[in-house]
């Protein structure tokens, strides 16, 4: 075939086929085009998903007649003029491709008013690159535009359009996320003439938060507002209790763009990694501000990525403001939660059925008959060591620098009680801790505690072992990484972009206690790696990570294996269920909780606690009715 410029029309189309995916795409351009021309309110109307109909109409500036049809031409916009324009973008589109795009696609409709002229004017298309003369129409100062028949000259692409459910669903999360970055505005919804969302709008951010996530959410989550070398981040993390089976309620802006980023994803993981159960993903509303010229939203058609100047740098805020956020909730703090997380059926225990109660053994630290006919004060037993662990204890005991093999063992909670024969706190109950005191022990697994607001269950090994794996990682931390040399080198066979990486980033390497020497273009040798992961495959490792810094400039890998190894440490080394504890032992460690980070989960992410308010006891009783 010859060379031939394209019609307009096909060109028109194609640009489409990048940006225009579906319904829920159409939703989104055109949402973002009413908000850049300042609209207070939205109204989203629907049919059949989007496919037959999509409608919105706001009360913006408007368009002036004879603007009407540069608007529906390519590459024609009012928010660039030059290159200083696109690198400081403050308008969420900038492309001048959505509506000519629209428009090949589509049956379109454009009716808009500005407040200087005296009536509307509406401009109509019907999938061709010709657009019938303006015509004069009723309208409020604001502008309408109408999509009928989406796809309807281009059958491929309809064949890709799902069920009207599963439409209707992308396009109301288009409109929720918007709705959660603009609290200013209200927003509505109507599918088949019905209303399925009203949002008014919010004077408090919360409000809308509320209104989105409900209120379960903003009651249990942690806010957020952090500012550092002209980074700002605010918004709310949800509690990792209220953690959800898939990662649709995430909320993530940049400038007010709701955004994707691998960056932020990573940072946000990485965050929660200790306190998140297995398989679950958080709820949060975070919005990043920064100077607009250090990110580029022009990185992706559908501009719904970003590529930050910076990446490590914004990777590394993110990152500390939010595990500085959870890392200070503690038992008692407004954004605690302890209500009974939902993570599906749960799995056997396999923890051993309690022994029977031996004449000598205090029962649950409750105390034993006296002669008297009453309760004597209980024994008080120093919790026992725990059974050693050879490969985790070897390497223990070398980072820790000992000769022996190292024993985790549990502190001895030894701290009184007001009152140890009754069981009932001496103290006033204004004056109780946020936990409360420890009223017993159920099948020796749990801690009953009476606290100010009702009671408390705790899971004893649960508790016990965050408390010492953030006691160790202190201490890890505190001593740095001790590396130790291999008995037998290791060779490395990478490519040669990786064996220079690892050349210039041998510092990096050194700190995260590797040492490498490059021996040919495409070896390394492996000499010593941290003494910690004795025993585990440390090669897979400095590939995986050379691999993360060849993608990122960053890698979390050799951190995150040292602190499943310090966390298999502390779950051998913690107290375990048909454990008795003494009431003095129990009311220590919930005293332990109530100073330790993340204590609200182990580090597996299972809950450590829950509280049955007093209302709550009183429905399971039905008291008041």
């Amino acid at each position: 075939m010859a060379i031939a410029k394209l019609s307009e029309q096909l060109i028109n189309q194609i640009a489409a086929g990048e940006v225009i995916e579906r319904p829920a795409s159409v939703v989104k351009e055109l949402l973002e085009n009413a908000l850049d021309a300042g609209a207070t309110r939205v109204d989203v109307r629907l049919e059949q998903g989007g496919v037959r109909l999509i409608q919105i109409s706001d009360n913006g500036s408007g368009i002036y007649r004879d603007e009407m049809p540069l608007a529906l031409s390519r590459h024609a916009t009012s928010k660039i003029a030059c290159m200083d324009d696109l690198e400081a973008l403050h308008t969420l589109g900038f492309r001048g491709e959505a509506l000519p795009s629209i428009a090949s696609v589509s049956r379109l409709s454009l009716t808009s008013m500005v407040a200087d002229e005296r009536n509307g004017w509406r401009l109509t298309g019907d999938g061709s690159d010709i657009f019938r003369e303006a015509a004069p129409a009723s309208h409020p100062v604001g502008t309408t535009v109408e999509v009928r028949d989406l796809f309807f000259n281009v059958p491929a692409r309809r064949k890709f359009v799902r069920t009207e459910r599963t439409e209707y669903n992308h396009c109301e999360n288009v409109i929720r996320t918007q709705a959660a970055a603009c609290p200013e505005v209200a927003f509505s919804l109507r599918h088949n003439d019905r209303v399925t969302l009203d949002l008014p709008a919010a004077d408090d951010p919360g409000e809308r938060v509320r209104a989105l996530l409900g209120d379960a959410f903003l009651e249990h989550a942690t806010p957020v507002d952090e500012q550092r070398a002209g980074l700002a981040l605010s918004g709310w993390l949800g509690s990792p209790t209220q953690s959800r089976a898939q990662p649709d309620q995430q909320f993530f802006f940049v400038n007010g763009r709701a955004i994707r980023d691998r960056v932020l994803a990573a940072a946000v993981r990485k965050a929660y990694q200790d306190v998140l159960y297995h398989g679950r993903h958080p709820m949060f509303v975070l919005d990043l501000e920064l100077d607009p010229t250090q990110v580029d939203v022009n990185a992706h058609p559908t501009k719904q990525e970003v590529r930050f100047r910076e990446s490590r740098m914004v990777h590394d805020f993110i990152f500390h403001s939010l595990h500085k956020a959870l890392a200070a909730l503690r038992p008692g703090d407004s954004g605690h939660a302890a209500a009974v997380p939902d993570m599906g059926a749960p799995a056997p225990s396999g923890r051993p059925m309690p022994m029977p109660a031996q004449a000598d053994r205090p029962l649950s630290g409750l105390g034993v008959p006296g002669a008297g006919g009453g309760y004597a004060p209980p024994r008080e037993p120093r919790l026992e060591p725990v059974g050693r662990d050879p490969g985790f204890g070897a390497a223990w005991a070398e980072f820790r620098g000992t000769s022996a093999v190292a024993e985790v063992r549990p502190a001895a909670y030894d701290t009184p009680m007001p009152s140890a024969t009754s069981g009932a706190p001496a103290a006033d109950p204004d004056g109780m801790p946020p936990l409360g005191f420890a009223l017993g022990q159920v099948a020796e697994t749990f801690i009953l505690s009476e606290s100010p607001r009702g009671l408390i269950v705790v899971d004893m090994h649960a508790a016990h072992e965050r408390i010492t794996y953030e006691r160790l990682k202190r201490e890890w931390e505190g001593a740095r990484v001790t590396s130790q040399p291999l008995l037998v080198p290791e060779t490395l066979d990478v490519t040669p972009a990786e064996a220079e990486l690892a050349e210039e980033r041998a510092d990096l390497l050194g700190e995260l206690g590797f040492e490498l020497d490059r021996a040919g273009p495409e070896t390394l040798t492996l000499r010593a790696a941290p003494a910690l992961l004795r025993g585990q495959d440390t090669a897979q490792l400095v590939r995986d990570v050379l691999a993360d810094l060849a993608a990122d400039g960053y890698s979390h890998r050799a951190e995150g294996a040292m602190n499943a190894v310090l966390g298999t440490i502390a779950c051998h080394g913690s107290v375990r269920s048909g454990r008795r504890l003494t009431l003095p032992e129990m009311n220590q460690l919930l005293r332990d909780m109530e100073a330790t980070e993340r204590s609200g989960q182990c580090n597996h992410g299972r809950p450590t606690w829950v509280e049955l308010d007093h209302s709550a006891l009183d429905r399971l009783f039905l008291r008041g009715r």
